[in-house]
This record gives C-alpha cells, structure tokens and sequence, in this order.
C-alpha cells in the first residue's frame, strides 16, 4: 500500500504527463501492481516508468521502499547528474541511455518535469525518421 506521500509524488507527475501528453499511467505487471509506465500514444515506445524500488537496490542505506522515475536520457548529461543527490544509473534499464531519479523530494519537480519532457522528445518517433525507416 503507498503511503499518502509516496501517492502526492506520483500524482504530481502522473498530472504532468497527462496534461502534457495526453497520456495516464499503464500498470503491466501483477507481481509488482504500483509500478507503471508512460509510453507514446503513437509509436507506444516507453517515456518513462515509475517504480517502487528498495534503497539498498540505488546503493543507497536502508531497506526501504522508494518510488523512483526512469527516464531516457542523454549520456553526456547522465555522467553530470549523477554526481548530484537524487540521480542515480538507471535502475533496471540501458544505464548508459537511461536516468533514474528518486522520487522523495530530493529533486524539485521542475528538474523532473524537465527531464520526462527530453525523454518524450528522445523516445518519440518522428515522421521523416519512420519514413526513411520504411
């Protein structure tokens, strides 16, 4: 069960993505029901995902459970935020494409919001590529 803290932080972002791209959380895996994932509605490529994880499991102290974001991300970038609190290599994707922030406080919402709006832009198929794929 999440803890009313752990729903505030998830409904600021689940609320950003809906009234920024249209699109709600999908819930896929029954063993783990509170971990979800946001995709495109047009090429249903993942954006982001969000996910409840043991702080032992990002090398942090402490067993207990964290919500944490995973978005894709640039690699450049990756190397420099990780240096900061909060930022992680990503947790259970490409850790050299992918970005996991924790979702607890640590890092303000704008970062977040920043970071789910360059994911789109990465994982999002564009026209003019699709065409030249084809």
């Amino acid at each position: 069960m999440l803890s009313e803290e752990r729903k505030k932080f998830r409904k600021v972002v689940f609320d950003y993505a809906k009234e920024t791209y249209g699109t709600d959380p999908e819930y896929l895996w029954e063993k783990t029901p509170d971990s979800a994932v946001l995709r495109h509605k047009n090429n249903n490529k993942w954006y982001a995902a969000v996910l409840d994880v043991r702080k032992c499991k990002l090398g942090l102290q402490g067993d207990e459970i964290v919500d944490i974001i995973d978005v894709k991300c640039d690699p450049v970038l990756i190397g420099s935020l990780i240096e900061k609190d909060g930022y992680f290599r990503a947790y259970h994707m490409n850790k050299e494409k992918w970005l996991t922030v924790i979702l607890d406080g640590t890092v303000p919402y704008e970062e977040i919001f920043g970071l789910i709006d360059l994911s789109y832009e990465l994982t999002e198929v564009k026209k003019k590529e699709k065409k030249n794929k084809e």
